[in-house]
């Protein structure tokens, strides 16, 4: 395990938590996941779509592996932190809370609390192909604004933290030219 004082926990980020946390940290380190994998498998209905016109958002899909961000979070700050992590990562129950490991950047290993897809939800999309995945998100809009702006986001900020994941790469070509 990674070296942290007693009673501090970890939380593991793979989409916006990566570069819009939103609570306090003592420790950001880039990590690995393994098992799970980013996807747009998860249909929105409220923040990138609508009941009539659904979109999609990021879960971890069984397989593969994925990069992200791992936070050490001080004790004295969890209760805080886990609280605001449900209202962010719950609010229709797509994803089920789970502990794993991460190998850390740089060595070491931690035990993260993650938020992984609940394959048994109902907005469970699936193992969608990279053609349905982009007819999903070309012209869905929801709450928080167009889904081709949450994708062209993630993109830019994986590309900033030096990751390279050439399937959103490829996914956004697609909604590109499906929006063109």
């Amino acid at each position: 395990m990674a070296t942290a004082t007693a009673g501090d926990r970890w939380v593991f980020g793979y989409g916006s938590l990566m570069w819009r946390p939103g609570f306090p940290f003592i420790e950001r380190r880039a990590a690995r996941l393994y098992g799970r994998r980013r996807a747009f498998c998860i249909y929105s209905v409220h923040h990138r779509g609508t009941p009539e016109r659904r979109g999609l958002v990021l879960g971890l899909a069984p397989g593969g592996s994925v990069r992200g961000a791992a936070y050490r979070v001080a004790a004295k700050d969890w209760v805080e932190v886990y609280a605001y992590l449900r209202e962010r990562e719950q609010p229709t129950e797509t994803y089920v809370e789970a502990s794993a490991e991460v190998f850390l950047d740089g060595g070491g290993r931690a035990g993260v609390l993650v938020f992984l897809s609940d394959t048994h939800h109902p907005q469970w999309a699936g193992n969608l192909s990279l053609e349905q995945q982009a007819d999903l998100i070309a012209g869905a809009v929801g709450l928080s604004g167009r889904n081709i702006d949450y994708l062209r986001d993630l993109v830019e900020h994986l590309a900033a933290e030096g990751i390279r994941d050439r399937c959103m790469e490829e996914l956004l070509e697609m909604v590109e030219a499906r929006e063109g």
